[in-house]
């Protein structure tokens, strides 16, 4: 497994918080929303999703991945 922190803008409440992590939980990956931090610590495997990928999917949601 593969951990990584993205900073991510746009986030500000409990429903950020499920969105970001639904979209990450349905390609197979774990996510931990840090609203103060403006983050989210990912942790997926390498070979059955890649990292722009999760980008994309946090994205289609409507906030920024820097």
């Amino acid at each position: 497994m593969t951990n990584v922190t993205l900073k991510v803008e746009g986030m500000s409440c409990g429903h950020c918080v499920t969105a970001v992590e639904g979209a990450l939980k349905e390609l197979g990956a774990q996510g931990k929303v840090d609203l103060s931090a403006k983050s989210v610590e990912v942790q997926y495997d390498e070979s059955k999703v890649s990292l722009e990928t999760i980008k994309e999917a946090i994205e289609d949601q409507g906030y920024d991945v820097a």
